[in-house]
């Protein structure tokens, strides 16, 4: 193992750019994967005079440093270097999802708008056939106030600088603690609050989990996940490329449509470390075939890491079982609690040893909020461990009145660390009420045991049953433990029974089987009944069985329960 990976002695992501240039000029540091076409080195002084061109070009058009530019554009060259661009011109980017043939134009056009408003970004990036897509967001904007958008930029005007004055750029003037880039959360209602973060802040981030995860100059990173997303944005993007650790990326367009390519790259390119939401397990596992495997060597593999929704215990085994023929090894499966204002991660496992498995008590889980550990197996529950919290992160579990809670009790987690936001982007409101004495309050609901994080849920999607609390992440838990439910493809959320007064429980889950008769979905939908009910003190009498792909997700992956549960009312 070589020296850790540090972000050297820079002050900002321009003065680590520009040192790597100096440094390996002709190294590549990238390679761009597309469908159909050559693979796209990029090397650190491709990277760098690209970027430029886009700094020149925000200054040309009147952006001032610290203004926010939105970046409209899918995988490729132009979005990597119009990111990097606004960091070299001092400008803040903040990437936003692309409209795809799964949106609809017109909410999509209220969710830019609704950005435009409260972010005020001065300049817009994009294609030139989006441009007037742009222009209707920005005079949706203007007819409630004036909009601040100056500026619509198209990417095929601009050119890679070819001057070597590039440090004498904007950017280089910035400091530490001036925000380097906004992350919008993601959402089915559009892009919500803009997560504010310093130069220090994900500096401070990428020391931390370096360290965490034994970044090494010998590892190689390949990702498809999405840039508008912490995920890729932080673990597959900005940490390869400011730590000098090669990145192999690809379009999450084209690995939606063959997941066999992130193998095939991996394979390739000798990748060693990859991070996946818990839903990729189990879509690899069922949708890559063998035909596409041949000659695959998964060896190099040293953790593929899940993050960013519910991790589950079966996806882990289905993967590994699916994969293992080439030469995916089980100590390669890891997991990670993330969130954008953390810059990225909150804690690791799987690295110094196996992913933790604690299996608890579910009726001590479910009705006292508490996790016994019990023998593995029957009705109690296994929870896959987050791991250990990073360096320089702390973590504490709450109750609802904010006193801390003892270990293996379920509360909201809070955190509190050197690479914490600075704040929700134009929103004091929503700042000061996210912090509680210092803490930041996650949302999550999780316990700690042995040092390590467990999270079991979002506070937010607590259900209220007669006056009793429900979440309903325990009982998709239990929904997709039973056969016949495809993994991972559950939701449960409330509707109000006014006659009772009090909300109803709903499940819908898709089914393994696509041909299922209405017999066999009748008799699915009375064994998830049963194993609610054998499981907790709930008793569900709406279990819907839906086809596959019935479910909405949100843009970074994630179950929509609030989406759903507006779909399933309006099909009754």
């Amino acid at each position: 193992m070589t020296s850790p990976i540090t972000t050297m002695q820079a002050q900002t992501a321009a003065h680590l750019l520009w040192q790597h240039a100096l440094a390996a000029p002709d190294k590549n540091i990238l390679h761009l994967l597309y469908s159909r076409q050559p693979d796209q080195p990029v090397t650190y002084r491709q990277l760098l005079m690209g970027a430029a061109g886009y700094a020149q070009a925000f200054e040309a058009a009147g952006i001032q440093p610290g203004e926010v530019v939105i970046l409209i554009l899918q995988h490729g060259e132009a979005l990597v270097y119009a990111f990097f661009g606004a960091i070299l011109h001092g400008a803040i980017p903040s990437i936003m999802p692309f409209l795809t043939e799964k949106l609809s134009p017109e909410h999509y056009r209220r969710s830019l708008s609704a950005l435009f408003r409260v972010t005020a970004p001065a300049a817009v990036v994009t294609y030139p056939e989006f441009t007037a897509e742009v222009r209707r967001a920005i005079q949706e904007c203007s007819a409630e106030s004036p909009c601040s958008v100056r500026q619509v930029l198209e990417c095929s005007q601009i050119q890679p600088a070819n001057d070597t004055s590039i440090n004498l750029l904007a950017g280089f003037h910035r400091q530490p603690q001036d925000i380097v880039l906004l992350q919008h959360s993601s959402g089915t209602t559009g892009l919500q609050k803009g997560v504010a973060l310093s130069h220090q802040a994900v500096f401070n981030q990428l020391n931390s989990y370096a360290k965490a995860i034994h970044l090494d100059q010998q590892d190689v990173i390949v990702s498809w996940l999405p840039l508008y997303h912490d995920m890729g944005l932080i673990a597959g993007f900005l940490m390869p490329i400011l730590m000098g650790i090669p990145l192999v990326l690809m379009s999450p367009l084209d690995w939606v449509r063959a997941p066999y390519r992130l193998f095939q790259a991996i394979s390739t390119y000798q990748g060693t470390l990859c991070w996946l939401p818990n839903f990729a397990y189990n879509f690899c596992a069922q949708k890559v075939r063998d035909r596409d495997l041949e000659g695959v060597d998964l060896s190099t593999w040293r953790a593929v890491i899940n993050c960013s929704e519910p991790i589950y215990l079966k996806s882990h085994q289905m993967f590994y079982e699916r994969f293992r023929s080439y030469g995916l090894k089980p100590c390669a499966l890891a997991t990670c609690y993330a969130m954008a204002e953390n810059v990225f991660a909150v804690s690791q496992g799987g690295i110094d040893s196996p992913v933790t498995i604690d299996w608890i008590d579910s009726k001590a889980y479910f009705n006292q909020r508490q996790a016994i550990p019990v023998a593995p197996g029957g009705d109690n529950l296994p929870m896959v461990s987050a791991g250990k919290v990073i360096e320089n992160t702390h973590v504490c579990i709450l109750d609802e009145q904010r006193h801390p809670l003892s270990e293996r009790q379920v509360g909201e987690i809070a955190i509190r660390s050197d690479c914490i936001l600075t704040g929700y982007y134009n929103r004091p409101d929503a700042t000061a009420s996210a912090f509680h004495d210092g803490w930041f309050l996650t949302g999550d609901l999780g316990y700690l045991a042995d040092g390590e994080v467990y999270v079991t849920g979002r506070k937010k999607d607590l259900i209220i049953v007669g006056g009793k609390n429900i979440y309903p992440q325990d009982l998709e838990s239990l929904v997709n433990d039973v056969p016949g439910v495809h993994p991972g493809r559950v939701v449960a959320f409330g509707v109000a029974n006014e006659e009772a007064g009090t909300e109803e429980v709903v499940i819908v889950a898709e089914a393994e089987d696509e041909n299922m008769t209405l017999e066999q979905s009748d008799a699915l939908a009375n064994d998830i009944r049963l194993r609610i009910n054998r499981g907790s003190d709930v008793v569900v009498r709406y279990v819907k069985i839906v086809p596959r792909g019935w479910l909405i997700k949100t843009s970074s992956g994630k179950i929509a329960r609030s989406a759903n549960r507006e779909k399933y009312l309006a099909e009754l």
